[in-house]
């Protein structure tokens, strides 16, 4: 009960997550029987209120989702962080799509892939997902050894910003996109408690 409750399965019955919890938590156990005598307060009256909780808000929400089921049915967790990025001057991947070729641009996304080819000479791939859609980005050999930091955004952010070089395919006409980076920057702390789920060199 205590699962499903936290996983939002009982809204039907319960109202809200945070009501649902608080019921199935409150749900009386069977009686537990210890060396054949029965509980000593099972039989105790119990005179409470019905206790209303307020609705937790929505980032909360989305981070109670990640935590019980890894996916979130409502907002992407980008689109309640925007107001936030946007003061950090952080574009959408929808934003990307309309700047052209060569353009030095600064975005940010959770880290949904990390792949490294060994046909690639130490080049990192990373795929960035917003609200928007995803962004490939390329990460040279030599960015990752320029410094610890720059190699510990790359390996280990959740929420990574790249600050780069916005480039169009000639090959594909332009079809095939990516972001070249040029410099990294770990900002998962303004994810709070919620974790991406990253799968990692695959």
């Amino acid at each position: 009960m205590k699962a499903l409750a936290a996983a939002s399965a009982l809204q039907s019955l319960s109202g809200h997550r945070r009501q649902q919890v608080w019921e199935a938590s409150a749900q009386k156990l069977q009686p537990q029987v210890v060396r054949g005598q029965v509980s000593l307060l099972q039989c105790a009256p119990i005179n409470e209120d019905f206790l209303e909780l307020p609705a937790a808000p929505e980032g909360e929400e989305i981070t109670f989702d990640y935590q019980s089921t890894g996916l979130t049915l409502r907002r992407h967790p980008l689109a309640v962080l925007r107001p936030q990025l946007r003061k950090l001057q952080l574009i959408t991947h929808a934003e990307l799509q309309q700047l052209p070729h060569g353009k030095l641009v600064k975005t940010c996304g959770l880290v949904t892939m990390r792949q490294q080819p060994q046909t690639a000479k130490g080049t990192i791939f990373v795929t960035l997902e917003d609200e928007t859609g995803n962004t490939n980005v390329v990460v040279w050999k030599r960015l990752r050894e320029a410094n610890e930091t720059q190699r510990q955004a790359l390996l280990h952010a959740r929420l990574l910003a790249v600050y780069g070089r916005w480039e169009h395919d000639t090959d594909s006409g332009g079809q095939v996109r990516h972001l070249i980076a040029g410099h990294l920057r770990d900002i998962t702390p303004l994810l709070g408690e919620l974790h991406a789920q990253s799968r990692d060199f695959r």
